[in-house]
């Protein structure tokens, strides 16, 4: 906390490479930038910077004409979680009396973890100027970087060479989803030196670092065995019961986090109708879909990646169990879980909110926990005291189990709606992909060849889909009329 007499000291001095004022009170880009040019700290003071609101940035007097209210403060803070500060910062809001009127300071710690960026570009200060870095600048931040970083997903991966890596997808998923247009179109460098800048390579060893790896790479088992996801169905509530189905989800994150957020969409939600009335029907699930997205994706980005293991995913007949190799990591302990985190692998916690499948910091257990509970579910489980792992369960809902209706009835309606909600992805896939294949829609919705054939004939029965140009290099078509007519109230996106 500052003092007035701190503040006075700071208002008195001239703006510099640690002080910007403004009397602007909605500028929230320019506070932004503000913000990311003291986390950089480009000339390595290793002390705060400070953004004052309300003095003057020649003068330094305050405006008593600006007034300090809560939804100003509340929109400072706002800037560290609303996703376009990457990686997040260290920053404190306050409000500060003078006699000459009240002034809101921003206090903004040095990052460790540089170079920032806010919504994809760095910004730096050199004295009073705030600007864009240049490639220097960026240099002299990675450098740092380098040299503070010391999670094992930012060590060099010494067996692995650029060959190594799906250069298609860094390219043409990942970056246009970490930089604006203009900055990519400008952007000459190799793809070694972008990989190097978002922490995936490592330029001095010339490999990938293992963030890239797990991100990217072709084959990730190769050198990190158990950077997979082992999907088992079990009939029962044990592993004693018979295994229903089983999948492997195996490759690069680029490639298997769409797939998971799929094949819990499609397979493991399972909607249902429960009649709530003589006239009136409720769908209820039994798994939220964000939720239980949630819980998974938090244990790919956490997990321990330097053993064996895979993260489990194991469905019973009352419950999901989502494990992960690794306990809690750094500052995170039993006692003070879910309120304080810590990152085992920051480079991959980074890459995963880019791609969209992490949410804000800080604040995805509680959301879990409140979607769960809406749902009928119950709170989820965490064990926290398994050392070398960690475990949660989340119950099946119970929320207008059954009803009195006819058990066998229920099951075959559950059984439909699966079913319809397999074709309507299928068919989103076309949508997006004409070109899509067999595998393709094998892959999204953790089902062999013979459901996917079985689905595929069915649309073709209704008319509904067509194959064009033979089956090596043809596509599909829909024939959206039809489809409207058999599925009225379908989505249409995935």
């Amino acid at each position: 906390m500052l003092n007035p007499e701190d503040v006075k000291a700071l208002l008195s001095d001239i703006e510099s490479d640690r002080i910007e004022r403004t009397i602007s009170t909605t500028n929230t880009d320019k506070f932004g930038q503000a913000i990311c040019a003291f986390a950089n700290d480009l000339p390595n003071n290793n002390l705060p910077g400070y953004l004052i609101i309300g003095a003057d940035d020649k003068t330094g007097k305050v405006n008593d004409a600006v007034k300090i209210t809560d939804q100003l403060l509340q929109n400072l803070g706002g800037i560290k979680t609303d996703g376009k500060l990457q990686p997040q910062v260290s920053m404190t809001v306050e409000k500060v009396s003078l006699p000459e009127g009240d002034v809101a300071v921003v206090t903004v710690q040095p990052c460790q973890f540089t170079p920032v960026r806010y919504e994809g570009r760095i910004w730096v200060r050199t004295g009073p100027r705030k600007c864009i870095a240049s490639e220097a600048d960026e240099k002299l931040l990675l450098e740092k970087r380098t040299s503070r970083m010391l999670t094992f997903d930012a060590l060099p991966c010494f067996d692995a060479t650029i060959d190594d890596i799906d250069i298609a997808a860094f390219r043409q998923i990942y970056l246009p989803k970490a930089f604006p247009d203009d900055v990519l179109r400008t952007d000459t460098r190799t793809v070694e030196q972008q990989m190097q800048a978002l922490g995936y390579f490592n330029v001095k060893y010339n490999c990938p670092t293992f963030a890239g790896v797990i991100m990217f790479g072709k084959r990730p088992e190769q050198f990190l065995p158990g950077s997979y996801v082992q999907y088992v169905r079990f009939g029962g509530t044990d592993r004693a019961g018979e295994i229903k189905s089983e999948y492997k989800f195996a490759g690069n994150l680029v490639k298997i986090l769409s797939q998971l957020d799929t094949f819990v969409d499609a397979t493991i939600t399972n909607r249902r109708p429960v009649p709530v009335s003589a006239l009136r029907e409720e769908m209820v699930v039994d798994y939220p879909h964000w939720a239980t997205r949630e819980l998974l994706m938090n244990a790919i980005c956490h997990r321990d990646y330097e053993g064996n293991g895979p993260v489990q995913f194991y469905q019973y007949d009352d419950r999901i169990e989502i494990m992960n190799p690794g306990g809690l990591y750094g500052k995170a302990t039993p006692e003070n879980f879910p309120y304080v985190n810590d990152y085992r692998n920051g480079v991959v916690a980074e890459g995963m909110k880019v791609l969209g499948f992490v949410n804000r910091y800080s604040r995805g257990v509680q959301a879990v926990q409140d979607e769960l509970r809406t749902n009928g579910n119950g709170e989820a489980d965490f064990k926290l005291h398994l050392g070398t792992a960690f475990l949660v369960i989340e119950n099946i809902a119970n929320k207008g189990a059954n009803k009195g209706a006819n058990k066998e009835t229920n099951k075959e309606t559950n059984k439909e709606k699966q079913i319809k909600r397999q074709i309507e992805i299928i068919c989103n896939m076309i949508r997006e992909n004409p070109a899509s294949t067999y595998e393709d829609f094998m892959n999204a919705l953790g089902i062999g060849y013979s459901s996917v054939y079985e689905r595929v004939k069915f649309l073709k029965k209704k008319c509904v889909l067509s194959r064009e140009g033979g089956l090596y290099g043809g596509k599909w078509v829909i024939n959206e009329d039809l489809y409207f007519q058999l599925y009225p109230s379908s989505e249409t996106t995935r």
